[in-house]
């Protein structure tokens, strides 16, 4: 279920997209572990890496849609997690160099500019890396308050004043995507960050990647410069997000199977009182628990994938299960490393091993797209149709294909999330009615369905943030069970997780039982909703086997 750098052979895709994901991974084991730890901890910027992505044309070819490029590029969600995930496994930072890149390409790709494309293109085919200038200082990433003003120039065009804060790879981008305004309107423009009215302040994290500040001083921005105005350039921006957070989820996904393997064996292998630490009961639910989350983690991503691949103008579910991926797998990601941090104790902290550096960056994940309350604000737009008035869609096939995914770049006005409709999220449950706990989970669920939320409750975020939780792990549980359908999954191994579900939900039905603003009522249903999940010992014990089958399964060569 995990990634292995040492069977790694991703056959699904085609022969130069195998050669590209396996070359990299043959670069950081070839580095060893001791060169990927010192380099992190002394924050040296990756520049091997660099120069071996753009000798190997890797940026180009994945991110350079068909259309612009040559040879085998294309924009393919598919193989571009698959890097996502692998790039995450060996480290964050060499991930965010790649997730940035992908933001600042979203406005250039979306935008009818034909000579800024070409020049992208041209950039990414000379090894250079981009980045999205959205955010400032003052108030994040609120596009309505932007303080970079664009005004008219003499002879034409514009100059562009004004600073951006928290900005990947500020310091060496060839292209920039600076979002801004005019006395009309926004606009998105590209900068240069070697040009001379292009100041670099400083990086504004203590890390290896380059998290930048900058200002642009009467920077000339020529008409070829604009990619977007108007309301085009605030699509574009919202857009953007939704193709490029996306990989926040196989991020999370990649730090947490090197950090398994490396918590694992190290737990089985420490004595304690003369037997393995993993004799002990405690520890072998939290490393199960740690093991079956991370494979739901897998289970969604992989399936949500398929619908970004699927969507079309009549099909925008995507754009619930992108907060998802932001939310819902960063947050469990979170939750892994946590239950093997408990298991591994003092060895989490030293400096020789990968598990320290997973428990500092898999806590940004879900903070690096807004914050989790912003996403679950978001994914309740969805809930009254998802839950209450679902409609009837071809079904969605497994999307590994080498095509071009050109919707995402043609994705159109950035709202109507409250009127997007979903296929009966009931039916992949029923498909596994006889698995006790996908049925507990499912009384759960349904119950969900009869949950009311009076008017004057709408104002209350904290109390609908516990709602939205609830309703997270339905949307969490429907994808998991096509994905498991699709790819034959151990019964055993998926009636655990819904266990762990069950627990969740529980969990979170508690904590709305205990908010001011609950009602009696609402108290009453959160109550009867603390279920406990179907017990099996065979079954507890077939998915342990599956974690011990992690021992020595991969280690990093020195």
């Amino acid at each position: 279920m995990l990634f292995n750098p040492n069977t790694y052979d991703p056959e699904q895709f085609d022969a130069e997209t195998r050669r590209l994901l396996r070359a990299t991974v043959d670069f950081f084991e070839e580095r060893g572990k001791k060169a990927l730890v010192d380099s992190y901890i002394n924050r040296t910027w990756y520049a091997d890496f660099l120069e071996f992505a753009a000798k190997e044309r890797l940026f180009a070819t994945f991110m350079t849609p068909a259309a612009d490029g040559s040879g085998e590029t294309r924009w393919d969600t598919a193989r571009n997690a698959a890097l996502s995930e692998i790039l995450g496994f060996y480290g964050l930072d060499y991930w965010y160099v790649w997730q940035v890149t992908v933001l600042g390409l979203g406005p250039v790709w979306q935008t009818a500019n034909a000579s800024a494309r070409e020049h992208a293109a041209e950039l990414l085919a000379d090894g250079h890396v981009m980045a999205f200038a959205l955010s400032e200082r003052g108030h994040g990433a609120d596009i309505y308050a932007t303080d970079m003003v664009l005004t008219p120039a003499d002879g034409g065009g514009f100059v562009a004043n004004g600073t951006k804060y928290y900005i990947g790879n500020g310091n060496v981008a060839g292209l920039v995507s600076v979002f801004g305004k005019t006395e009309d309107g926004y606009v998105f423009f590209k900068a240069d960050s070697r040009h001379p009215n292009y100041h670099l302040i400083k990086n504004v994290v203590n890390k290896q990647m380059y998290v930048s500040t900058f200002e642009l001083k009467d920077y000339p921005v020529r008409e070829e410069d604009i990619l977007h105005t108007g309301q085009a350039a605030f699509d574009a921006a919202l857009n953007t997000v939704n193709v490029g957070k996306f990989n926040l989820c196989t991020a999370a996904i990649g730090i947490c199977e090197h950090a398994m393997y490396e918590a694992v064996t190290h737990a089985h292998r420490r004595m304690l009182y003369g037997k393995p630490v993993t004799n002990f009961p405690h520890v072998r639910r939290e490393l199960s628990d740690a093991y079956v989350r991370l494979v739901a983690m897998k289970l969604f991503s992989d399936r949500a994938v398929d619908y970004f691949r699927s969507a079309g103008p009549l099909d925008r579910r995507y754009l619930l299960f992108n907060p998802m991926t932001k939310m819902k797998v960063t947050t469990e990601g979170e939750r892994v490393i946590d239950l093997m941090w408990d298991v591994i104790a003092a060895k989490g902290f030293e400096a020789d091993t990968y598990f320290d550096k997973a428990a500092m960056d898999i806590r940004g994940l879900p903070k690096l797209e807004g914050t989790v309350h912003v996403n679950l604000a978001l994914i309740l737009k969805f809930m009254p149709n998802y839950l209450h008035n679902p409609m009837t869609y071809d079904a969605v096939p497994t999307r590994d294909d080498a095509a071009d995914d050109e919707f995402l770049f043609q994705q159109g006005p950035a709202r109507g999330l409250g009127a997007i409709r979903f296929h009966d999220w009931r039916t992949a449950y029923d498909n596994f009615a006889d698995l006790p706990n996908v049925a507990r989970f499912r009384q759960q669920a349904d119950a969900l369905c009869e949950l009311r939320v009076a008017e004057e409750q709408h104002a209350d975020l904290d109390f609908l943030l516990s709602v939205g939780q609830l309703f997270a792990l339905v949307v969490y549980g429907h994808l998991i069970l096509e994905q498991a359908e699709l790819t034959g999954l151990d019964r055993d191994l998926l009636d655990e997780i819904f266990a762990v579900f069950v627990r969740d939900f529980a969990q979170h039905a508690t904590d709305l039982h205990g908010k001011t603003t609950t009602t009696d009522e609402q108290a009453a249903w959160a109550l009867a909703q603390v279920l406990r999940p179907v017990a099996d010992e065979a079954r507890t014990a077939a998915v342990w086997e599956q974690v011990l089958a992690l021992v020595g399964a991969y280690e990093m060569r020195p």
